[in-house]
């Protein structure tokens, strides 16, 4: 290591404990190195582990040769950390005990808690209330443990170091599974991959996946952090955790499973029927520029490119291939990844064709199998790539040529120099080789990934991370008190009331209890008019036809009024009727739809898409936490497949963009004031008319929730 962990700033000194202790307990220490029990104390003694190690067990005198205690109480010292391998009878009075003594962490290995059916949760609090009092951070329970190979320290029961011992290297690893965590740290180090630390969290009772990624973003011998996620639990240690990261310019690669749909509570929302939990997951990981991934092999692929530190912003990429097919492939690939690949100039291209008359020098650039007779031209292309071509990234497919003697060390060697002069591009090869070849291409700062595929993924990935440091930015701070919404159900008309009272833009309007009102109104706001019922008892009041449209006379009007009340009584016949609301029928523009959902872990997540069949056929939207500002807002409106719409496709006119970031961002920061009284918002459809016209919410849904979080 190339500092203590104990020396990191703002640590946490159970955490430091936990990670890097100088002497630990092992209560319930078995004399079997295959035991839950014994596994820890054989590790350690291998691995050399240089802090003291007290086996804690009644009945034996020794246990692997070390002095054995019969209880906590009897130790000689008071270790720094602790090993629970007890029955779930027995750890509450073991974690008691440790608490008493002093102890500062304690890895929980025993299960039949909070996992369990019935009373588990209630016993898994009793664990965190008596850990809490003694100030003891807790792992698990029902965890594998953890290790820090730097130390020797092992204090997990895993069987995968019969395999060999981790390797050296800059990746940090957290996953709440132990099993899936000692699955990924045994087929990196097959793969020649270094993960030196490795937590599992099981249970999460204190410890979280959270913490252990803060914890890696301060560790300054960790370059890269890598996870597996079941469930997010503590929202704000996560999220601070991923900005710590981003801070510290730390790739975090997550692998997250689970995807499940917004509870029944929030059915009434359209907005809630097109988020769901997994989606909201997503845009906080793409909201912090983390890489999610979907299988243990990606993830390794792009924590294995990402310790190379380069992470190219605008990223472009130049392929240099023996073969025109895997050429194409690439580029398949990198038009779905939507990574730029420019043509070589013009001068470049047909100093190439000099070179080989039958080459393909645009980009890919084919050498062909000639460079089976003439190695050097994959170099002179390759420097013309780089140069000329000024490519951030260069994929380069060699097919089986690097694993041909003589053939292989002089493509490495061409390639290696080439790489020392620019230091800042992202050098990658596709090619089979014997694995100690690769560990030569490895140690030249080559990144080897045997298949195109995932090689141009990996390429990709980088950019992003690359795109998202550059725009990291401060979170917006909201100084205005929270606001404790009306208890609800609300009217169409006190939805918009107290939504326009923070600057959302409500289409020109006015609640009529009357028909007599109603023609007023009509009159005021200017024909044609759009007449609409208006209770707080009925949310979608398409359904019921409580929405009349193009209303052009005072007769219409008066006809309309009857028919909505006449259509009420019909379908809704306990619904509280406060009249109708007319309004102006504004002409042109673009449908879109934005609003808000609490989401049960981040809490309030904005949404924002197109109107009609964008949304309800494509489900073309973007997602994002509350709050943010107007530029933020734009940005996500900018981002949605569909954007074309709103800039100007085809000859359209351009929408009033900014004024619909406007009211995105506002429509954030009421709902982040809001958030403990708030359940969601709909403003379906908003229009946005031609740019400099504005944006007008022509409809809104508000259901708050009560202090117990009920809905109301």
């Amino acid at each position: 290591m190339n500092a203590p962990l104990g020396s990191m700033l703002d640590a946490d000194a159970g955490l430091r404990a936990l990670m890097a202790p100088a002497s630990v307990a092992v209560v319930g220490a078995s004399s079997d190195p295959g035991r839950i029990g014994g596994r820890p104390i054989d590790w350690m003694c291998r691995a050399g582990f240089q802090g003291a190690i007290y086996p804690v067990n009644p009945t034996r005198a020794e246990v692997q040769g070390l002095p054995a205690y019969a209880s906590v109480a009897d130790l000689p010292h008071t270790p720094q950390a602790a090993i629970v391998a007890v029955p779930a009878p027995q750890v509450l009075e073991t974690i008691e005990a440790l608490g008493a003594r002093g102890v500062r962490a304690a890895v929980v290995f025993s299960s039949g808690f909070a996992e369990m059916p019935g009373d588990g949760a209630q016993r898994q609090q009793q664990l965190v209330d008596a850990a809490r009092r003694h100030g003891l951070r807790l792992l698990g329970p029902n965890c594998l443990g953890l290790f820090n190979a730097a130390i020797g320290w092992y204090p997990t029961f895993t069987s995968s170091f019969e395999g060999g011992w981790p390797l050296p290297g800059r990746i940090g690893v957290v996953s709440q599974s132990g099993a899936f965590g000692s699955y990924l740290i045994t087929l990196a180090r097959d793969r020649g991959i270094g993960t030196p630390q490795c937590v599992t969290t099981g249970n999460q009772a204190d410890v979280t996946v959270g913490e252990i990624i803060r914890w890696y973003a301060q560790d300054p011998d960790v370059d890269v952090i890598a996870a597996y996620v079941e469930g997010v639990t503590q929202a704000d240690v996560f999220v601070d955790a991923l900005a710590a990261a981003r801070r510290a310019r730390k790739p975090v690669i997550l692998l997250k499973v689970g995807r499940s749909a917004i509870g029944h509570h929030a059915a009434q929302s359209h907005t809630a029927s097109i988020a769901g939990d997994d989606a909201v997951t997503d845009a906080v990981l793409r909201e912090f520029g983390v890489l999610r991934v979907r299988s243990a092999e990606e993830l390794l692929d792009l924590a294995y490119v990402a310790t190379r530190k380069i992470y190219p912003v605008g990223n472009t990429l130049g392929v240099v291939t023996v073969s025109g097919g895997v050429g194409v492939l690439v580029s398949d690939i990198a038009e779905d990844e939507g990574l730029a690949m420019p043509p070589m100039p013009a001068a470049a291209q047909q100093r190439l064709l000099e070179l080989l008359p039958y080459s393909s020098p645009v980009n890919p650039v084919d050498c062909t199998a000639q460079a089976v007779n003439d190695a050097s031209l994959v170099r002179r292309f390759t420097e013309s790539m780089v140069a000329d071509g000024g490519y951030q990234s260069v994929l380069s497919f060699y097919a089986q040529l690097a694993d041909v003697p003589g053939v292989g060390e002089r493509l490495r060697g061409d390639l290696s120099a080439l790489r020392q002069q620019h230091p800042d591009r992202l050098f990658v090869v596709s090619a089979t080789m014997a694995p100690e070849r690769r560990g030569a291409w490895d140690a030249a700062g080559l990144v080897v990934l045997e298949d195109a595929v995932r090689a141009t993924h990996a390429i990709a990935a980088m950019g992003r991370l690359g795109d998202g440091f550059a725009r990291a930015a401060a979170p917006m701070q909201v100084d205005a008190p929270a606001l404790a919404l009306p208890p609800g159900p609300l009217s169409e008309a006190q939805a918009k009331q107290l939504l326009a009272g923070h600057g959302i833009v409500m289409a020109p309007e006015q609640a009529c209890a009357d028909v007599d009102a109603a023609v007023r109104a009509a009159r005021e706001l200017g024909w044609p008019v759009v007449l609409k019922i208006l209770s707080p008892d009925i949310a979608h009041k398409t359904e019921i036809g409580g929405v009349l449209l193009g209303l052009d006379s005072e007769a219409a009007v008066r006809d309309g009024f009857a028919l909505l009340l006449q259509r009420a009584a019909q379908h809704a016949p306990t619904a509280r009727i406060d009249g109708v609301l007319v309004a102006r029928q504004l002409q042109g523009g673009t449908e879109c739809i934005m609003g808000v959902q609490r989401d049960p872990v981040f809490g309030p997540v904005a949404m924002f898409g197109l109107g009609g069949i964008f949304v309800e056929a494509l489900r073309d939207v973007v997602l994002r936490r509350c709050p943010f500002d107007e530029a933020e807002a734009e940005r996500l409106i900018r981002s949605i497949r569909a954007a074309g719409v709103l800039t100007g496709l085809r000859g359209r006119p351009p929408a009033d963009v900014p004024a619909l970031a406007r009211m995105l961002s506002r429509l954030s920061v009421f709902a982040h004031r809001a958030q403990g009284t708030l359940q969601s918002i709909d403003l379906n459809p908003v229009l946005a008319l031609p740019a400099g016209q504005g944006a007008y919410a022509l409809d809104a849904l508000v259901q708050t929730r009560s202090a117990e979080g009920l809905p109301t």
